[in-house]
């Protein structure tokens, strides 16, 4: 029955159903991957920011991290409509050509995955900017040259691996945003071509 069906449709459908299904298989599985790193890495973050923000953390780290987490976020929807995409995939070997979506049903979804990358891209360009900013701010703050005396009371002056580590956290979500972006401008030219 299956060999019908390929028969019965046209062969542009047939590659747009296929990359549908890969591209979207690949894009959902990284962004899956990189948001939940992400994910344990700001949630840890937090945490550890409310705890030593008594001691008195910069002003910039909290705003990127709202902003970090809302480019994270981003990355879930965005995960969410790769997965949409091999639905649509399906949708498309489907023998009833009234349940197959139009050529601008496609491009409408694709034209939504774009616009959430992109936003999610943006937001997470934003809180990366903040963190940097803040990261840098406790760079220039800290004693330089052979004279600096380690203060143990006021451990948050000094730039810490856990600061390096929450900046990773965000070019991990970008990563994830630029693996979407790309899977949608890929089905995108996939579709144009057809």
């Amino acid at each position: 029955m299956s060999s019908e069906l390929e028969y019965s449709l046209p062969p542009a459908v047939r590659r747009i159903s296929g990359s549908f299904r890969l591209v979207g298989w690949i894009s959902f599985w990284s962004q899956v991957v990189l948001s939940v790193v992400s994910s344990s890495v700001l949630l840890f973050s937090t945490f550890s920011l409310t705890s030593r923000s008594a001691n008195g953390a910069n002003p910039g780290t909290g705003a990127g991290l709202l902003f970090a987490g809302l480019g994270l976020i981003a990355v879930y929807a965005g995960a969410f409509w790769a997965f949409r995409y091999t639905r649509l995939g399906r949708r498309l070997r489907s023998q009833d050509s009234g349940r197959r979506p139009t050529p601008k049903e496609a491009i409408q979804a694709l034209r939504l995955g774009l616009l959430i990358s992109l936003t999610g891209m943006l937001l997470t360009l934003v809180g990366g900017q903040a963190l940097v900013g803040a990261l840098l701010g406790k760079a220039l703050a800290q004693p330089q040259g052979g004279a600096a005396i380690f203060t143990p009371g006021n451990i948050n002056q000094y730039v810490e691996a856990f600061d390096i580590f929450i900046i990773q956290a965000n070019i991990n979500t970008l990563l994830a945003h630029f693996v979407s972006l790309v899977a949608t401008l890929w089905l995108l030219r996939t579709v144009n071509r057809a």
